[in-house]
């Protein structure tokens, strides 16, 4: 959510990045803030008018009664109610317009980053930098469920019986290996000096709406009935959410963390859920790194994330590359995106494994996520998270780019510990 003192100095600047993203329906929205804000200040300037008068006239009523003019004090009391009376009404209005102008904020997107290439959508998106030379092997790789079926390691039949399309089940040395990667990105991450979490994996409306757009929570979250809880889609919203209404001492700066969690995904959209196949579906697990940091700190950290991404995955023989997102791709609150695609070479293209994200201070503004500051004054911090790794999408890279032509997988050095030493699977 913008500053409402940059947006009433800046609405051109505001105008002109909305239709950099290419949401041009939106732009109403500045001038109805404009004029909200207009009337919102109005009021309470007029509130704090009646208040000052309301208090001088009370002070006379003792006075005139003290002195015996009881007919001067009546009339005083009379003003004062009706000034009670008006101001009652202005302080409904200053918080009927304060809920308008935070529902109209909310849906105005965050300033993109200069660099930030412009495109309507994600076919848009510009490749950065490659890692590892994408191999196409001289044998057919097949279909990454039949790869799993035929190491009798999935089961989609049950899990369409139990919990329809989107579900899976794992066993057996597939099982065994989507735990060992998560296991993996865990001290990969703690290594590289980021505090362990297990977070809640259900979060309040008031964290929901601080940490995502109306758009993406629409499409993604699912509702406890009868509660205000919703299942997290990426445990980003929980550790985010962890520091609501909280001040940081900048030496508490900055906060890196990296946690696991299961995702629940409605997965609503373009896309929709495959009827057969690991890629989009409902439930899957991750590790996620966030950072809470100082603003000059972010573009450091941006580098930072996404470059873990890239490392963690060529340690286990997964070319990769770096995608950056364009404008019309970016959600709301972002200023800056980059996706982290792995190589398939059954399909000989590229497909995205995770997302790093700068969003400036947009949730922290929305959640109250401030750094002490005594000299210049509180201000806001910016927060970044990134996708370690998400099997069991992983695994299809996994899988593909370690398979021999016997069908059997190839087991990485630094995954072997956690299979038992097994350094095959067949």
């Amino acid at each position: 959510m913008l500053d409402i003192k940059f947006l009433r100095s800046n609405p051109e600047l505001v105008k002109e990045n909305i239709r950099k993203k290419f949401q041009d329906h939106k732009l109403v929205l500045v001038d109805e803030v404009i004029e909200k804000d207009r009337q919102f200040r109005e009021a309470k300037t007029r509130c704090d008018e009646i208040r000052s008068q309301r208090n001088t006239l009370s002070k006379e009523i003792g006075n005139l009664m003290a002195k015996g003019m009881r007919d001067e004090a009546e009339k005083n009391k009379a003003m004062v109610k009706g000034m009670t009376d008006e101001l009652a009404e202005l302080e409904k209005l200053e918080e009927k317009l304060s809920g308008e102008i935070r529902e109209r904020m909310l849906v105005i997107p965050n300033i993109i980053d200069s660099t930030v290439p412009i495109g309507r959508d994600d076919s848009e998106n510009v490749e950065v930098e490659r890692y590892g030379e994408p191999a196409v092997p001289s044998f057919d790789i097949p279909y990454h469920v039949d790869i799993m079926e035929r190491l009798r390691g999935i089961d989609l039949d049950s899990a369409r019986k139990t919990s329809g399309n989107g579900f899976y089940y794992l066993c057996g040395d597939i099982a065994r290996l989507h735990s060992a990667i998560l296991s993996y990105a865990r001290d990969f991450m703690i290594d590289r000096g980021f505090t362990y979490y297990i977070p809640p994996f259900m979060i309040r409306s008031e964290v929901v709406t601080g940490v995502m757009s109306f758009t993406e929570m629409e499409n993604m979250m699912y509702k406890i009935e009868g509660e205000d809880l919703y299942m997290i889609g990426t445990s980003e919203h929980s550790m985010i959410g962890k520091f609501i209404d909280t001040i940081l001492d900048e030496e508490q700066l900055p906060q890196a963390l990296t946690s696991y969690s299961p995702c629940f995904r409605k997965e609503v959209g373009a896309h929709g859920i495959e009827e057969r196949g690991v890629y989009r579906i409902h439930q899957f697990e991750k590790q996620e790194m966030i950072v809470v940091c100082k603003p000059e700190e972010s573009p450091v950290w941006f580098k930072k994330l996404y470059q873990n991404t890239v490392d963690f995955f060529r340690t286990l023989d997964i070319p990769v590359r770096t995608l950056e997102c364009c404008s019309g791709d970016l959600a709301d609150l972002k200023v800056k995106s980059i996706d982290v695609e792995a190589w398939s070479p059954r399909q000989q293209k590229y497909f995205e494994v995770g997302s790093c994200s700068n969003l400036g201070d947009a949730q922290a503004r929305r959640l109250g996520i401030r750094i002490r500051n005594r000299e210049t004054g509180n201000f806001f911090a910016h927060t970044l998270n990134n996708t370690v790794v998400a099997p069991p999408r992983m695994l299809i890279a996994f899988l593909e780019n370690n398979m021999n032509e016997d069908g059997s997988i190839n087991i990485p050095e630094p995954l072997q510990m956690y299979m038992g030493g097994k350094k095959v699977i067949k």
